[in-house]
């Protein structure tokens, strides 16, 4: 599986995908979006990436 990424532009912080998947993202208040953590699981260790995915408002989230 590819790695996650987090379209800085499209997200609107609503965070779903840290509560979703809390092992890959994480919310960044201070930037206003969400991104993936440093460090984090990869999408096949974490298991949640593609839920993390669908459930997305705003589709910001590619894997």
């Amino acid at each position: 599986m590819a790695s996650p990424a987090v379209n800085k532009d499209l997200c609107i912080a609503c965070g779903l995908c840290s509560q979703t998947c809390p092992e890959v993202f994480e919310l960044d208040h201070d930037k206003g979006y969400a991104e993936v953590k440093e460090n984090s699981a990869s999408c096949d260790e974490a298991g949640c990436c593609e839920e993390a995915t669908k459930l997305c408002p705003v589709d910001a989230i590619t894997v």
